[in-house]
């Protein structure tokens, strides 16, 4: 039966539908962590007394950033070499079984342990999924189909924002009990939907270079280092809205309707998640729309669509920073999430136009760590800076970034065979 459904012509659909539910789980477990510390604040009291100075609470949520970003490259040559399947069924099943356990943690150390814990294990799906998607879609379809996986990333983002409001009515504990059970059972119905017909046309025809000469090959690549430049760049406000938006916008709350910041987060973390992930979306259905077509015409046009979306972040940043109208604010993440949309959903197909499919997921890898110690870095920085600020500041690194995508990335073909 499963494998009568894997011959039909809409398996390579079905594919991103199902990844984009592990997607959404991915997020949605990371995420929901930042907008519940005054919940969680109330049983465990190193969370507490974290929260007095900023720089606590951002190192926790920085562990699972430089644990997952040391651990991408190696996550990213495992999946050029091994079945993807597996990796990703059993990285959802693992950070699953992690937010389940956080449940259990009465002390700010073991919930440390187990967000690094979950940024190991989440740092195996990224590279192994994004080069399945690509390696099954053609040309034609391939910014659609990542984008469509990517909404599961935003909507995972948006169920994560409601986190402090699901834990006043389930308390905390259950609803990590509960968002881990369900990741668990949808681990074990994907592995009987998923394969990577990929990985077994390249073991009857081309042989994989070795680990070393595989790594050589990506990190000799110009083009390479230009993509990790601008996805770097771009990572460091990414990460900060995701991490620090809820609160930026909770003192705008503050400011504007004098609610005291802990029950402003109440409104604050909804509003932000919202606000960014559904704009987010939208950026990345139309922005992976336009890039289909537009490649089509010019070889050159993932790498204008991708700058579209660049040019409307960085004013965003700068309004999302400095801004003291909630409605000035709430403008500003609109524009940043459709923005982010239309550079996120090409990504991996402006990296297909310059490395062969048996590197991709190797590059990813690479670049998804760069960005994301960049991220962890920015996120521990504007623990200890003023955040509105820190974003306005950022608006200028993204002005660089456009800048390099626009000079060096210049495709000669439309996929690297």
């Amino acid at each position: 039966m499963f494998g009568k459904i894997r011959e039909k012509s809409y398996y390579p659909w079905l594919v991103v539908v199902l990844l984009s539910g592990v997607a959404f789980l991915n997020y949605m477990d990371r995420q929901m962590l930042s907008t519940m510390r005054f919940a969680m604040s109330e049983d465990i009291i190193e969370v507490a007394e974290s929260y007095t100075g900023p720089w606590g609470w951002g190192a926790l949520m920085a562990a699972f950033m430089w644990i997952y970003g040391l651990m991408s490259p190696i996550s990213g040559t495992i999946a050029d070499r091994l079945n993807r399947k597996y990796l990703i069924v059993g990285s959802l099943f693992v950070w699953s079984a992690v937010t389940f356990l956080m449940g259990y943690v009465d002390n700010y150390w073991q919930l440390y342990t187990l967000r690094a814990v979950m940024g190991f294990s989440e740092a195996l799906y990224i590279p192994a999924a994004l080069s399945l998607i690509a390696d099954i879609h053609s040309g034609k379809t391939r910014s659609i189909a990542i984008g469509i996986h990517m909404t599961g990333l935003y909507l995972g983002q948006i169920a994560g924002g409601f986190g402090s409001i699901f834990s006043s009515k389930l308390e905390w504990q259950n609803l990590f009990l509960l968002c881990g059970l369900i990741g668990m059972i949808y681990a074990v119905v994907l592995i009987m939907f998923i394969s990577d017909p990929g990985r077994e046309k390249r073991e009857n025809t081309t042989a994989q270079p070795s680990i070393f000469k595989g790594v050589a090959l990506v990190l000799t690549n110009v083009a390479f280092w230009a993509v990790l430049f601008v996805f770097t760049t771009l990572s460091m406000p990414g990460w900060a809205t995701k991490n620090w938006l809820p609160e930026l916008l909770a003192k705008v709350i503050n400011s504007n309707w004098g609610i005291e910041i802990g029950k402003a987060m109440d409104y604050a973390g909804p509003i932000a998640v919202i606000s960014l992930a559904g704009a987010s979306f939208i950026g990345a259905m139309i922005g992976g729309k336009l890039s289909d077509k537009w490649v089509q015409k010019n070889v050159r046009g993932r790498v204008y669509t991708s700058c579209i979306g660049l040019a409307l972040i960085v004013p965003s940043l700068v309004f999302m920073g400095l801004g003291n109208s909630l409605f000035a604010v709430v403008l500003a993440i609109l524009c940043f999430g459709i923005g982010y949309g239309f550079f996120d959903t090409n990504n991996m197909p402006i990296l297909c136009q310059f490395v062969p499919s048996n590197q991709r997921a190797t590059a990813y890898g690479f670049i998804n760590m760069a960005g994301v110690l960049g991220g962890a870095a920015i996120t521990t920085a504007l623990g200890n800076l003023s955040l509105g600020t820190g974003f306005a500041l950022l608006g200028g690194v993204v002005v660089l970034s456009l800048l390099v995508q626009i000079t060096m990335l210049r495709p000669k073909t439309v996929n690297m065979e």
